[in-house]
């Protein structure tokens, strides 16, 4: 099995079969079966060049994160905001590790997020671990059970007789009952998706400890159905106030086995491999909208992300319908009313003293400037990662709009910080310039 780890943006190198193995590469027909798992994914393109670049002697990767794997190789791509940084994967790891607990709603605490990542295994590794341990745990506790309808010739009755059944399939055993009745047992819908989730993931778990974890849970299982992928009963699952513990699990869950936003593939048919790829800009806007939720938790603002919809143009004429429909990335209220609209981007931005416009697009502005208009709100904020060539200081700069009072402002939080100082600063971002 070979496994290798590359940064956004970064190259692999590939041996072609000519000169010297290369200690460090994937063969040609590893790479080309990564290839194709990046071309079949969800998050691709119809080339799946957004996720794999094909350069012959080396495969590149875009601003994709997570683990792609195929037969017998896998590649881990880790996020890299700042090239001059000498960060080791370990670290970058860990905050990956952090940004998807926030983002997905993971709910580890920092010293276990920060164990796990240490510990020299992928994020697909981690992810399998934390969803086996913690399934254990909550197994060993007890498995919910719900009452199901069972139908069952007995020699006493149970329940209620079912009576065309007695008298057609029983009419000549006198000896047997046919019953109908409700059994308290564990093979609920829920179930039934965790048990396929544990079956799954034990064919690509490498850790040992991970898969004794799963082969217990298999036991523990045991009375509940054997579900293929393709048919688990997802609209029959319900979380309610007896199952609530389940939540985060069932959540893990539908990471690995539904191709939710996070953009997973389990390529079920062959069971060559799992994917796990995340888009960065994506990932970025979930945990920057999770921790301003935080920061302002207890104050008259509200968080949305994704939301808004509004449209930018009308067809003229009668029956003329809207076009252009809007998504900011998030959207902060008071009492209903759009305060500020702030978009997410990740990428690098300047601070060069020579560039005014600090490297900023255009076409950012221009979508920015169309917001305050469409929101009728005086506060728009780009927002970006911090990074080493900014300074020390986190970027704060307003630019006014001509013709009108509304501000434009770019600016960048810290990652590196950490979880809570990130909040610090969207707070001190965000709640004095809401201010009416």
């Amino acid at each position: 099995m070979t496994h290798l780890c590359a940064h956004e943006w970064g190259r692999v190198a590939v041996h072609n079969g000519t000169g010297p193995a290369l200690e460090r590469a994937f063969t040609r027909s590893q790479a080309n079966a990564l290839l194709l798992a990046a071309r079949s994914h969800p998050l691709a393109n119809r080339s799946g060049t957004n996720i794999l670049v094909d350069r012959y002697t080396e495969i590149g990767a875009q601003q994709v994160v997570g683990v792609i794997a195929a037969p017998g190789c896998s590649l881990e791509i880790l996020p890299k905001i700042d090239a001059t940084s000498d960060e080791n994967d370990e670290t970058i790891r860990t905050r990956l590790v952090s940004m998807l607990d926030v983002a997905l709603g993971l709910k580890l605490g920092d010293g276990q997020a920060l164990a796990m990542a240490r510990q020299k295994e992928t994020l697909l590794d981690i992810l399998i671990r934390l969803f086996a341990d913690r399934l254990l745990a909550e197994a060993r506790r007890g498995l919910p059970r719900a009452y199901m309808a069972q139908e069952e010739n007995l020699a006493a009755l149970r329940g209620r007789l079912d009576v065309i059944q007695q008298f057609t399939h029983n009419a000549v055993r006198p000896d047997r009952l046919a019953c109908r009745f409700d059994t308290l047992m564990p093979d609920t819908p829920l179930l039934r998706v965790m048990k396929a989730c544990v079956l799954m993931l034990r064919r690509h778990a490498r850790v040992l400890a991970t898969q004794r974890s799963l082969d217990e849970l298999r036991f523990l299982l045991a009375e509940v159905s054997d579900v293929p992928v393709t048919a688990l009963p997802w609209a029959q699952v319900r979380i309610d106030r007896t199952n609530r513990r389940w939540e985060t699990l069932y959540g893990l869950a539908k990471l690995f086995l539904k191709r939710e936003w996070q953009r997973t593939n389990h390529d079920a048919k062959a069971g060559q491999g799992i994917t796990l790829l995340f888009a960065m800009n994506d990932l970025f806007e979930a945990y920057i909208a999770a921790l301003a939720r935080r920061a302002l938790l207890g104050s008259d603002l509200t968080v949305h992300s994704q939301g808004g919809l509004r449209y930018c143009l009308m067809e003229e004429g009668d029956g003329g319908k809207e076009r252009f429909q809007t998504t900011p990335d998030i959207l902060i209220k008071r009492n209903g009313q759009v305060v500020m609209v702030i978009d997410t981007k990740w990428k690098l931005i300047g601070r060069n003293p020579e560039d005014k416009k600090r490297g900023v697009s255009q076409s950012d502005v221009y979508q920015m400037m169309a917001y305050a208009r469409l929101y009728q709100c005086r506060e728009v904020m780009l927002l970006y990662p911090h990074h080493a060539s900014l300074g020390s200081e986190a970027l704060d700069a307003g630019y006014g709009m001509m013709e009108g009072d509304e501000r434009l402002r770019i600016a960048s939080v810290d990652l590196v910080a950490g979880k809570r100082a990130v909040e610090q600063q969207l707070e001190g971002l965000i709640a004095p310039s809401t201010v009416t």
